[in-house]
């Protein structure tokens, strides 16, 4: 039976340590060393609001301050380009997040090279992936992070191992693949234009599922005792969550995996909390 990845416990131990961390720099530097998160949500898409509370909830738990800012959908790209000047400019402010997707009119690679890479928690800013390409410090995106975190966490060694990553968008694929090369794995890098895809992912030792298709990889995609990571999750007609794994196929061939939901998602947001904190230190 494999070993059950456990985002959830995992995130909660990385947020009780943030906590600890926080209210050391209360006690020792003040009130106005606490980091603060702004996070601007622009329309009203309720997935998006759903992940704005949330990181909301976490800001409150760690103890550090969080500015929450509404626009309406129709806000223009000028307008939302100022704000991120005044929050740049606003040294109360450690950390900047504007929460995606955008409205069709507003230019979301503008916004994102807008943020100050030192407030660039979400660590999408193109400086920030260059520095992750260079092995410089940097922020770096807070799913791969929380993935290379889970592994570490749960004993999974990396070094030395062939990691197959399904995925090359800029958010997960692309800094994963980076990210286990700097943990000295070996890494191949799959995507929709792969020929051959189930040979391929058949030689990962850990097998990287981001290829966003609901429950894509069965047990014909996995070797024996390879470590499974579901980065995917979707909602199903009957309202259940998955990810872009078969579960209940795969789960028997591993030696770990990651269920969905309660694996990589929580990890989430919890490496943003991370990066934060990071933040206040840096500047």
């Amino acid at each position: 039976m494999a070993v059950l990845i456990d985002g959830k416990a995992t995130s909660q131990a990385i947020k009780d340590e943030l906590k600890a961390k926080v209210e050391e720099i209360r006690k020792t530097k003040g009130e106005s060393a606490v980091p603060t998160l702004a996070v601007v949500l622009v329309g009203d898409d309720p997935a998006s609001a759903v992940y704005v509370r949330n990181k909301k909830k976490a800001c409150e738990y760690i103890g550090i301050g969080s500015r929450s800012i509404e626009l309406p959908a129709e806000t223009c790209e000028e307008e939302l380009l100022a704000l991120i000047d005044d929050l740049n400019g606003d040294a109360a402010v450690t950390g900047i997040l504007v929460q995606l997707p955008l409205p069709a009119h507003i230019d979301e690679n503008k916004v994102i090279e807008r943020i100050s890479p030192e407030k660039d928690v979400d660590g999408f800013n193109p400086v920030n992936a260059g520095r992750l390409f260079t092995g410089r410090p940097g922020f770096v995106s807070c799913t791969p992070a929380g993935i290379v975190e889970l592994l570490k966490r749960h004993d999974i060694n990396i070094a030395g191992k062939h990691c197959v990553v399904v995925g090359r968008s800029n958010i997960v694929g692309k800094p994963m693949a980076l990210l286990m090369l700097k943990e000295n794995a070996t890494v191949t890098v799959c995507h929709s234009k792969t020929v051959n895809l189930q040979e391929i992912t058949k030689q990962a030792d850990i097998l990287i599922c981001a290829i966003g298709k609901p429950r894509f990889f069965g047990a014909e995609y996995v070797k024996d005792g390879a470590v499974v990571v579901d980065v995917g999750i979707h909602r199903m007609e009957d309202g259940k969550l998955c990810g872009d794994v078969r579960f209940d196929e795969v789960e028997p061939k591993c030696s770990a995996i990651t269920p969905v939901p309660g694996g990589v998602g929580p990890m989430t947001i919890a490496m943003l909390m991370y990066n934060c904190v990071q933040a206040a230190g840096m500047q």
